[in-house]
């Protein structure tokens, strides 16, 4: 159910009097009463091109199963209009699910919700719950590093000045993570590959990130990728300068016909039915949720014409051994930028190791700071 602009969900709940309230309650519960009711909430638009768009195509997913009302709100700010909106959805909507998807709802908006509706299921994108929060709250995250590992891999093959350029929002370690794997993807293919990274300081800054763009372009880099929440303006901006370009999010070829190589997306249609099978089942929600290529919840942008066939063998044959779990991205020995040794010789860390969700560093070869 869409309330449109003029009559949001936060305005509608703290509306005087009550008596519109009580009225759109009673009309919801009524029609609540025969299903599961589930809300999404999106910071941005929900056909960014990008990070949200990836959500509500999961969310699409999800209204498609049978017993199950979906509801959702977009341009939600990480702010306490989180918390009202979130309010709205349970109190008038009666929703039993919520899936606050913004990294920064979490702590402390989804936190203070969970335990103020202790018999609501919460969980959130990117967070990291730990067995110090609510039961009821939970986190879900995928390794969509290798998805970046992958277009490294290609981008290494097609680049001639062998500069590749990287335009990300902030250093917190799942964005370092995807830079470093990229990174590390494209020294497989040739050792003296570097990746300029630009941090635009937020995650949807247009202008920054058109200016970035431009910037990394200006340096003779060929190959452009980035981890911002709408990708649409990097992309549009690298294939107006003539610029190869691999994706996030979602599948960005029809925004750059010329240059698209490839790209890491999500595929949340995996994690939210099984999320909402296991509560139509009455099953506990499992807390904390991850998972790569192997089991379905990222995959690849297809590849574009222009990609060598040298470079989709070998990206193809990495990305069986990361689907058959036999390959390891983060593998010792590894540097730093600065010299340090960050994973010494003989140390794996696999995609499940904690160790990379706490990660600080930008890997040899990469210009830029943290």
């Amino acid at each position: 159910m869409s309330l449109g602009p003029s009559l949001s969900r936060r305005t509608l709940l703290g509306m005087s009097g009550g008596l519109a309230a009580g009225a759109f309650v009673s009309s919801r519960r009524a029609r609540a009463a025969s299903a599961l009711e589930i809300g999404f909430l999106y910071v941005g638009a929900r056909d960014d091109y990008g990070y949200n768009q990836a959500h509500a195509e999961g969310a699409a997913a999800v209204k498609a199963m049978p017993g199950v009302k979906v509801l959702e709100e977009e341009r939600i700010p990480e702010t306490i209009d989180v918390v009202k909106s979130m309010d709205s959805m349970i109190e008038l909507d009666d929703a039993a699910l919520l899936f606050p998807t913004s990294f920064g709802y979490y702590n402390p908006f989804v936190l203070q919700e969970a335990r103020k509706y202790p018999k609501v299921q919460f969980r959130h994108c990117g967070g990291l719950w730990t067995e110090k929060d609510p039961k009821n709250a939970g986190s879900y995250f995928g390794y969509i590093d290798e998805c970046q590992y992958l277009s490294g891999i290609v981008a290494g093959h097609v680049s001639k000045s062998k500069k590749l350029g990287f335009v990300a929002a902030k250093p917190i370690p799942q964005v370092l993570r995807n830079i470093n794997a990229f990174t590390l993807g494209a020294q497989r293919v040739d050792a003296t590959i570097t990746t300029t990274v630009i941090f635009t300081g937020d995650w949807s800054l247009p202008v920054k990130e058109a200016e970035a763009t431009n910037a990394l372009a200006d340096q003779g880099i060929d190959v452009v990728t980035c981890h911002v929440d709408s990708p649409k303006v990097t992309i549009q901006t690298a294939e107006g300068r003539g610029l190869y370009t691999c994706g996030y999010h979602v599948d960005q070829a029809p925004l750059a016909p010329k240059g698209y190589l490839t790209g890491a997306e999500w595929n949340w249609a995996t994690v939210y039915r099984g999320f909402v099978a296991d509560r139509q089942a009455g099953k506990p929600l499992a807390n904390f949720v991850r998972g790569g290529l192997r089991e379905g919840i990222v995959k690849t942008s297809p590849y574009g014409a222009m990609v060598p066939a040298a470079a989709r063998a070998q990206a193809d044959a990495v990305k069986a051994k990361l689907v058959a779990g036999d390959y390891v991205i983060f593998k010792g020995p590894v540097a730093d930028n600065t010299g340090k040794e960050v994973i010494a010789a003989g140390v794996d860390h696999g995609q499940t190791d904690l160790w990379l969700e706490k990660m600080d560093w930008l890997a040899a070869g990469v210009i830029g700071k943290t």
